[in-house]
């Protein structure tokens, strides 16, 4: 049994079952053993998509979620999913999570816990990332990105188009490709110790092998690996 065993209820992930067991292990592995530095906390989940990791902090017992998504029909199907009580916790926001993390603080609003899941290495300014995220005076930030496993402090530039949901979105109208960085793991160390965090790796040798079918990523031979990794204030 998984936590988001619920999904092929849901009509875009009925015929996907792939998706739903990467969902479950990465649930198992990222959000699971945070749940009592969750609990009664109030989140912010950037890229949000269609609320599916917002939901999931609200059933780890946030008191409420805030998530940031760039496409509104993303957040339209959020609508889909079951349990009212884990949904009037959250509310979807569209717009660019930069902007969006700007009109947070400008607001005076903070945050105990940022999400910031697979949107690292879609975007390209990553300290500026993380200088509005620390601005947000959370005590917990969880990331979970494509990393670079190279020696050095390095941040590789590629092209990505925008069309897909996956992926970036556009910065000006009738953009079709935008530049991402995907950054090394030393780099992230890096941004951590200079914006004043601890960081902590996740061991995905944790995860049992007959679980691992659908996150191969995780485990991934070569120079890029996905990998999570949790930053705590310095002065904690």
């Amino acid at each position: 049994m998984g936590f988001f065993d619920f999904l092929p209820e849901i009509d875009r992930y009925s015929e996907d079952p792939g998706t739903v067991a990467r969902m479950n292990a990465r649930h198992r592995m990222v959000i699971k053993p945070l749940e009592a530095e969750i609990a009664g906390k109030r989140v912010l989940d950037l890229a949000a998509h269609d609320g599916r990791w917002a939901y999931a902090f609200a059933a780890a017992g946030a008191e409420e979620v805030v998530g940031i998504e760039g496409r509104q029909p993303l957040i339209d199907r959020f609508a889909e999913f079951p349990r009212e009580h884990l949904k009037k916790k959250v509310t979807l926001k569209c717009g660019d999570i930069f902007a969006g993390m700007q009109a947070e603080i400008d607001a005076g609003r903070r945050y105990d816990v940022v999400g910031v899941l697979g949107i690292l290495y879609h975007v390209m300014d990553h300290m500026r990332l993380f200088d509005l995220v620390r601005q947000l005076g959370p005590k917990l930030v969880v990331v979970d990105s494509e990393f670079l496993d190279r020696p050095g402090a390095v941040i590789a530039l590629q092209r990505e188009r925008t069309h897909k949901d996956l992926n970036a979105i556009a910065q000006f109208a009738g953009q079709e490709v935008t530049a991402i960085g995907i950054p090394s793991r030393k780099a992230m160390d890096l941004i951590a110790e200079v914006q004043g965090f601890d960081i902590e790796w996740v061991d995905w040798a944790e995860l049992p092998e007959g679980q691992r079918d659908f996150v191969g990523d995780y485990y991934r031979a070569g120079e890029k690996r996905r990998y999570t990794c949790l930053l705590r204030p310095k002065d904690l």
